[in-house]
C-alpha cells in the first residue's frame, strides 16, 4: 500500500481526487480503489517541547537557569491533534510505501519529514520515500506532479533547513524572552516581553524610523529652473546641475542650501543665450514585470487595494485551496519553469473566459511568447504564484479575492505581450557656463504597458512599474544639437526637506525583503545579497500580525507606529537583538544549509555562544527604558508565553 501524506485535508482531497475509484473515507484518512491510502497533516502535529519537558526545574523562570540548551531534542505531539498522528502511526505501519506531499517550501518539507521520522521509520522504508510537489490544486495539474515524483532524499537539506530554523528559533526566542521577562520585573514591568529573532528587528525597524520623524528638522533647498524660447517662440523648460564648485553649499544628497547661490544663478542666467551642448534621443525597451512571489503581491496590493500582509496571504489561501484559482501562494520565487510554458494556451484561456474583462480593448495575448519569467536556474521547491487552468467565475468571490485573482492574472497575462518601447530625449543646455538638463519620454509601442493603463484607468491609479521618482517628463519642440536659444528667465524654487513617512502594510513589507538596505554593518552588508530578507514568505505576515497582538505595534490610519512598550523593549535590547543583521545572516546561512553549502553544525555552534553572551549582558543590566510603562498586551502566564501555531517559538 502506498501511503501519501499531506500537508493538510483539502491538498489530500485534491490528491485522492485523481487516484483510483471508488473511494472510501476513514477518519483522517481516504482509501482509493487500488488499495493506496491518502493522509495528512493538519499543519504541524508536532511542536518543540516546552523547557519544562527537560527539566522540571525550568518550569520556574529564573536567569541561573539560562541559556537552556537541550542535549537531545524533543519533539511532543500538539493536543488538538494528537488523534491525527494517531491516524498516520496505524497507516505508516501498513504502508509498502511512503511519499511526502508536503508544501513546497523549507516548512512543508519538514512538517511531513519530522512525522515520519517521529513514527520511527527507519532503513529502506525511509530511504525509498518520494516526493510529491504540487502547486496547483486543479486536477490535470496535480496527475502532472503524480507523474514527477522525486526521491525524498534530494530534499534533506531543505528539511534540515527548516529544522535548524525551528531549533535556532526555539532557543534565541524562549532564553532571550525568560531573561528580559525577569529583568523586566525587576523595574516593574508586569508583561511577558516577547523577543525574537525576527519580530525584535522589525519592531527595531519602526521604533527607528518612528524616532528619525520625531528627530528630524526640516531645511531649505533651492532649485533653479531655466524656461527656454526657440526661434519659433516654442517653449521648454531645464532644470540647474550644480557644479562640484557649488559642493561646499550642498547637502549630502545634493541639494543646494545656500539661497543666495541659486539667486546668483537666477540672476545669470536671465535673458541670456542657451546652447544645446548634448542631444541623445533613443529607444528604450522595458521587459514585462516578474510574476508575482507572495512578498511582491503583498507590497503591490497594500499599495493598490489598501490590504494587509495577512489579508492578502489569507485571500490568496483562499483562491488556492478553496476556489483552485492560483497556484501555490507561499512562493518566494517570481519565475517559472519552462516546461510550464506548454500549459501557457490552457491558462491564457481560462483567464480570458473567467476575466476577459483584463484585455479590454488591447492586443489579444500571444501564447507562443516566451519572457524572462520561464527560467530554471531560478526555480526550485516552488514558482511564481500565476493563474490555473480553472475559469473564474469572479461573481462567485468576494471583493478581495476578486481582486487579487484579477491582479495575478493581469500579471501572468504581461508574459505573454511585446516589450513596452519608447523614445527616450535627453538634453543638456549650457547657460552663462551653467549646466542645465531636462528629458522627454514618447510612447512608440506600449506592449504589455497597454494591460496596466487600463487597469490603472478604471481604478483611477498610476498605471504599473511606473517609476513614482523620475523627474517630470515634459513634450519637447524638435531641437539640434548645438541649437543656440534664449532662456526668457530663471526661475528660483524654495523647497523644504522632508521627514521620512511613517512605515506601512508595504513599506515594511518591502524593508523585510530587502533587508540588506537596512543592515548597519558594511562588511555583514557585502555577504548579504538582495534577496535575503527578514523572515520567510510563509511568516513575514504572520510576524507582522504577531507585533501587534503583542501591542508593540499599532496602526494609525495606514501609518504603522510603535507603542510605548514596543519602544521601551527596543531600547532596553542590545543592538545586536534590535537591526536585522544578526537574523538577515541567518537567513543567508539557512539558504546555505537547504544548498549544500553549510553543514547544520556550523551553523548552531556560533549560535550557541551568541546566546551565551547575550544572556550575560541581559542579565547585567535591568531594562530601565521599560520603567513605568504599562503592558499593553494580553496576560500571558509565565509558564506558557507563546500561543503556538506551528513548531516556530518567539521568531
Amino acid at each position: 500500500m502506498i501511503l501519501y501524506i499531506a500537508e493538510k485535508p483539502s491538498l489530500g482531497r485534491a490528491i485522492a481526487d485523481v487516484l483510483p475509484k471508488p473511494h472510501k473515507k476513514g477518519d483522517g484518512f481516504i482509501t482509493v480503489g487500488n488499495g493506496d491510502c491518502v493522509s495528512w497533516c493538519i499543519g504541524h502535529l508536532l511542536e518543540q517541547a516546552e523547557p519544562d519537558a527537560y527539566d522540571d526545574a525550568f518550569k520556574s523562570w529564573k536567569l541561573e537557569h539560562l541559556p537552556i540548551v537541550p542535549q537531545t531534542w524533543k519533539l511532543q505531539p500538539k493536543p488538538k491533534t494528537r488523534s491525527q498522528l494517531t491516524v498516520l502511526r496505524k497507516l505508516v505501519k501498513q504502508a509498502s510505501s511512503i511519499i511526502n506531499a508536503g508544501d513546497p517550501d523549507r516548512e512543508g518539507q519538514l512538517l511531513v519529514d519530522e512525522v515520519i521520522s517521529y513514527l520511527g521509520i527507519k532503513g529502506d522504508k525511509l530511504n525509498q520515500v518520494q516526493r510529491l510537489l504540487i502547486s496547483d490544486l486543479n486536477p490535470q495539474a496535480v496527475k502532472r506532479a503524480l507523474g514527477q515524483l522525486r526521491s525524498n532524499r534530494e530534499f534533506v537539506p531543505l528539511s534540515t533547513s527548516a529544522l535548524a530554523r525551528s531549533r535556532a528559533d526555539w532557543l534565541y526566542g524562549m532564553n532571550m524572552t525568560r531573561a528580559y521577562t525577569i529583568q523586566g520585573r525587576k523595574v516593574g514591568y508586569q508583561g511577558v516581553l516577547s523577543v525574537g529573532r525576527v519580530q525584535t528587528p522589525v519592531l527595531g525597524l519602526v521604533v527607528r524610523r518612528d524616532d528619525e520623524i520625531a528627530n528630524f528638522t526640516p531645511k531649505a533647498f533651492y532649485e533653479v529652473l531655466a524656461h527656454l524660447l526657440t526661434d519659433q517662440q516654442q517653449a521648454f523648460t531645464a532644470k540647474w546641475q550644480p557644479s562640484e564648485a557649488c559642493q561646499p553649499y550642498m547637502d549630502e544628497d545634493g541639494r543646494v542650501l545656500a539661497k543666495g547661490l541659486a539667486e546668483n544663478v537666477v540672476s545669470r542666467i536671465t535673458g541670456k543665450p542657451a546652447e544645446i551642448t548634448k542631444l541623445e534621443a533613443k529607444d528604450k525597451r522595458q521587459n514585462p514585470p516578474l510574476p508575482y512571489s507572495l512578498s511582491s503581491l503583498q507590497i503591490d496590493a497594500a499599495k493598490r487595494f489598501g490590504l494587509s500582509a495577512k489579508e492578502v496571504l489569507d485571500t490568496c489561501q483562499s483562491l488556492y485551496e478553496r476556489h483552485k484559482l492560483i497556484t501555490y501562494p507561499r512562493s518566494d520565487s517570481r519565475y517559472l519553469p519552462k516546461e510550464q510554458h506548454a500549459l501557457a494556451p490552457k491558462v491564457l484561456d481560462a483567464v480570458l473566459k473567467g476575466a476577459a474583462g483584463l484585455v479590454e480593448g488591447c492586443d489579444a495575448p500571444n501564447a507562443k511568447l516566451k519572457s524572462k519569467a520561464w527560467d530554471d536556474s531560478k526555480v526550485d521547491a516552488h514558482h511564481a504564484i500565476v493563474p490555473t487552468e480553472k475559469a473564474a467565475n469572479l461573481s462567485a468571490l468576494s471583493s478581495n479575492e476578486a481582486k487579487l485573482y484579477q491582479h495575478v492574472a493581469c500579471q501572468y497575462l504581461a508574459q505573454f505581450y511585446p516589450a513596452y518601447v519608447y523614445a527616450e530625449t535627453a538634453v543638456e543646455v549650457t547657460i552663462a557656463g551653467g549646466l542645465f538638463t531636462t528629458k522627454a519620454r514618447q510612447d512608440k509601442t506600449l506592449g504589455w504597458k497597454q494591460l496596466f493603463k487600463r487597469a490603472a484607468a478604471s481604478q483611477n491609479q498610476s498605471s504599473n512599474n511606473e517609476d513614482e521618482n523620475d523627474d517630470a517628463v515634459q513634450s519637447l519642440p524638435p531641437l539640434v544639437k548645438g541649437q543656440i536659444l534664449q532662456c526668457e528667465r530663471g526661475e528660483l524654487l524654495e523647497k523644504m526637506t522632508q521627514a521620512p513617512k511613517h512605515f506601512t502594510d508595504a513599506t515594511l513589507l518591502g524593508a523585510m525583503t530587502g533587508i540588506s538596505r537596512y543592515v548597519t554593518d558594511s562588511e555583514i552588508k557585502k555577504i548579504l545579497k538582495e534577496t535575503d530578507g527578514l523572515g520567510t514568505e510563509a511568516t513575514r505576515a504572520g510576524i507582522i500580525e504577531l507585533l501587534f497582538k503583542r501591542g508593540y505595534l499599532v496602526r494609525q490610519g495606514k501609518a504603522i507606529k510603535a507603542t510605548p512598550v514596543g519602544v521601551g523593549l527596543i531600547r532596553s535590547l542590545p543592538d545586536s537583538a534590535t537591526t536585522p543583521d544578526m537574523t538577515a545572516l541567518w537567513e543567508n546561512s539557512l539558504d546555505a544549509i537547504s544548498q549544500k553549502r553549510l553543514k547544520y553544525d556550523a551553523f548552531m555552534q556560533p549560535l550557541l555562544s551568541q546566546l551565551d553572551s547575550l544572556i550575560t549582558q541581559a542579565s547585567n543590566q535591568l531594562p530601565s527604558a521599560l520603567q513605568g510603562v504599562a503592558s499593553s498586551a494580553p496576560k500571558r502566564s509565565f509558564k506558557k508565553p507563546y500561543k503556538k501555531k506551528t513548531n516556530t517559538i518567539a521568531r
